[in-house]
């Protein structure tokens, strides 16, 4: 249970920090994270600044950080609690490895955002649509580990 509250602790002290941290940022972190396009991935990287750029570079790392500390919260909130004890078993299955397969997905996105922002890399368009899908199936798997939790917790609780 230790482990448990250390992961989600940890994940929320670091998401609200890289948060905070990449707020400047405009256009978004997330419009970039969807960029699926050598053209739209350029054109949210060239309206940023130097500075902005080396800013997103310098969270890279910490991110790395937050996604293993979520993975590891979803998986043992699935298997070292009762949240989701009166889920259909497939269910619980599914999302047992949600958050661990969502922080796969964003550490490919990760590799693939430092090696695109490392220098004007054009002619690679598959990279930027991997990295785009990657990023949209790590959010719709974080979205659907909160709905099943909230589904779980609710039917839990009494009337």
């Amino acid at each position: 249970m230790r482990a448990l509250w250390i992961a989600g602790l940890l994940s929320v002290l670091l998401f609200v920090g890289l948060a905070w941290y990449l707020a400047p940022l405009e256009p978004s972190v997330l419009r970039l994270q969807l960029a699926a396009t050598p053209r739209a991935f350029g054109s949210i990287v060239h309206a940023w600044p130097t500075e902005h750029l080396m800013r997103f570079r310098a969270h890279l790392p910490v991110d790395a950080l937050l996604l293993l500390a979520y993975g590891a919260f979803g998986y043992l909130l699935a298997t070292r609690t009762q949240v989701l004890a009166g889920l259909h078993p497939w269910v619980r299955r599914a999302a047992t490895w949600a958050l661990p397969a969502a922080a796969s997905l964003d550490a490919i996105e990760n590799a693939l955002h430092w090696w695109l922002t490392e220098l004007p890399r054009f002619g690679v368009p598959l990279a930027y649509a991997v990295a785009a899908a990657a990023a949209g199936l790590k959010w719709l798997l974080i979205l659907a580990f909160a709905l099943v939790v909230s589904i779980a917790l609710a039917r839990r609780s009494p009337a």
